[in-house]
């Protein structure tokens, strides 16, 4: 139990400590999100999860629900920071893209796990191709690339972990990128097209559309081994560095703890990310082992779009990092998704 939760906390009291330094505001509501994620893991300790969510109808209600809400995000939603990717119930806004997130999990964990010696169909790849592209081109349109990202992760990592042979994994890879060439043409906005042409060419307009990554890399670069010291970092505390509670609080991590604070934080969350895995391997039913593995790839995708974001090698998608960064919404997802990991590990440890 330790081997799973105790990097979990180190991670998640990590990002307390920079938010607390950042945002007394954003620090006080994530220890109510922390609260709520914990009552869910309590609550999954006690009750046999499968009786619910291992129920195909039910796993196609919560994909229905979940685009349905990010379908009324976008037509109804307030706008927030330029995007219709918000819900808002009284003082809390939600995000539905998170919850789209654990619900594809659950979809492609059922169908894959009645379909693990039959993957590499091209009907079956097609039609799991489906139930993300549809998800996909309305987080676009809110507009949020990096939901979308992420869903074709999940998808492809799904896939490839699958056995999936490496010709029809080649196919797959040259079907994307002709739709990738036309999401580029006919789907993205002007700033879609200047953030990745920002990430081809870092130093062009270093205080336009690159200005957010130049500061994060000024952060990081200026922090040292042991970095600046608590609420010290001159980059976070005076307002250079952009969104240093979300998108770039791993740069805020490091600016005030250095590159002792990120690399401790990294290992941290790679042993999380492999006690997922070896939970996984050791299930009993291939929709568990599934369960573990999208869960995996999910917040896998996650860490490395956020911290490649913040060190300028991927392009600024707008991904939070598991855990570390303030969001209501992918916290009660991802501590959700631990309490599942958490339930197949004690089942599997009994049994």
């Amino acid at each position: 139990m330790l081997s799973l939760f105790l990097p979990l906390a180190v991670v998640v009291a990590a990002g307390l400590v920079v938010l607390s330094a950042v945002s007394m505001h954003s620090f006080l509501l994530q220890l109510v999100w922390i609260g709520l994620g914990a009552a869910v893991i309590t609550l999954f300790y006690f009750i046999d999860w499968r009786s619910v969510f291992n129920v195909r109808w039910i796993i196609w209600g919560g994909y229905a629900l979940a685009l349905g809400a990010m379908l009324f995000a976008l037509f109804r939603g307030p706008i927030i920071r330029n995007t219709r990717s918000w819900l808002v119930a009284g003082p809390f806004t939600l995000q539905p893209v998170e919850f789209m997130k654990v619900a594809l999990i659950f979809v492609y964990a059922n169908y894959f796990a009645r379909r693990h010696l039959a993957v590499a169909r091209w009907k079956n790849i097609l039609t799991s191709f489906l139930f993300f592209v549809g998800p996909a081109a309305v987080a676009v349109r809110l507009p949020d690339l990096g939901s979308a990202v992420i869903f074709f992760s999940i998808w492809f990592g799904f896939l490839l972990l699958s056995g999936l042979p490496l010709r029809r994994i080649l196919v797959a890879v040259l079907a994307f990128a002709l739709a990738a060439g036309f999401v580029w043409v006919y789907v993205f906005k002007d700033y879609h097209r200047a953030r990745l042409i920002g990430f081809l060419d870092p130093n062009q307009n270093a205080l336009g559309i690159n200005y957010s990554v130049t500061q994060s890399k000024i952060a990081i670069g200026s922090a040292g081994f042991w970095g600046k010291g608590y609420g010290q970092g001159t980059q976070t505390q005076l307002g250079f560095l952009s969104e240093p509670t979300e998108d770039f609080i791993f740069a805020a991590l490091i600016e005030e703890w250095g590159i002792f604070g990120g690399l401790l934080v990294i290992a941290t969350f790679f042993f999380l990310i492999y006690q997922i895995l070896r939970i996984g391997a050791l299930a009993d039913e291939n929709f568990e082992k599934y369960i573990c593995l999208g869960t995996a790839v999910m917040l896998g995708i996650q860490f490395l779009l956020n911290t490649g974001s913040a060190t300028g090698l991927t392009p600024v998608v707008g991904v939070t990092f598991p855990f570390l960064s303030y969001g209501g919404s992918s916290m009660l997802v991802d501590s959700f998704l631990i309490a599942v990991v958490n339930s197949i590990r004690r089942r599997t440890w009994v049994s």
